[in-house]
């Protein structure tokens, strides 16, 4: 039976049961199970799925398995001349075969997750700010919220709101969270990046926005500067939100013909 090459143990992972079942049934049928883990990469060797993201920082940068060192992607090897976890080719792959719980997922690309990783391990003050632009594409407007308060409230976290929502992914074209909000299409949490960080006036405001940021007590700041506003945050192509607004159709357009970049 195949082993995971970095630990040797076997290609399971061991769920507990749910702590909070109420009756004897349910606690048996929630008694720890042991279901497949088994990520086969496609120079054959096989891994668990943690203890290959553990090893992302290096293979990022070599494209190669940890274990065998067989070059890994589907394209010739080169990193990008900006990004050394980036690929030179945006066609760069990394197919492999995982079997989990919900069964077998065949040809998946795993290369973005081991990219994404590897920057987060070699940033980690950016993983609030990932999570940020997640629950933005998600229009996940209490999650933003949760979020703001959680960075808030821990000193641990060097990064303050304003440069929570300015932050730029290098992973995803330097978008910001706003760029992400239009883009995805979610009005709801455009307005809300907007209110917490732009100097849009107050008269600019759907009244239904009004109402939520009153009953919810959503603070605005007296003045934002032009420096800090995020209508004025550009992505690697020199966008504004407001360039993405014209390119989403009709209902985005009005925004930017009402002046609201200006």
């Amino acid at each position: 039976m195949a082993t995971c090459k970095i630990c040797s143990d076997p290609l399971t992972l061991t769920l507990e049961p749910d702590s909070d079942s109420e009756t004897e049934s349910q606690t048996q049928s929630s008694s720890p199970h042991i279901v497949p883990d088994d990520l086969l990469l496609p120079c054959a060797c096989h891994f668990h799925w943690q203890c290959l993201l553990d090893q992302a920082p290096t293979i990022a940068i070599s494209l190669t398995c940890p274990s065998c060192n067989t070059y890994l992607p589907s394209t010739p090897p080169g990193q990008s001349s900006t990004n050394p976890f980036l690929p030179s080719s945006s066609s760069a792959q990394i197919l492999t075969t995982y079997t989990n719980e919900g069964g077998t997922q065949q040809n998946l690309d795993i290369l973005p997750v081991l990219t994404e990783e590897a920057f987060l391990s070699s940033h980690p003050e950016a993983r609030p700010a990932r999570a940020m632009h997640t629950l933005a594409s998600e229009g996940d407007f209490n999650g933003i919220l949760e979020l703001m308060a959680d960075v808030d409230a821990d000193q641990e976290i060097d990064m303050s709101l304003i440069q929570l929502m300015k932050w730029t992914d290098p992973l995803n074209g330097g978008k910001s969270a706003l760029h992400v909000a239009v883009e995805a299409k979610q009005e709801e949490v455009f307005w809300l990046l907007l209110w917490l960080g732009s100097g849009v006036k107050t008269d600019f405001f759907p009244q239904e926005v009004l109402s939520v940021a009153e009953a919810t007590g959503l603070p605005r700041r007296g003045t934002v500067p032009a420096e800090e506003d995020l209508r004025f945050v550009k992505d690697e192509q020199g966008r504004t939100a407001g360039d993405y607004c014209v390119e989403a159709g009709a209902q985005w357009q009005r925004f930017v013909e009402g002046g609201l970049f200006n």
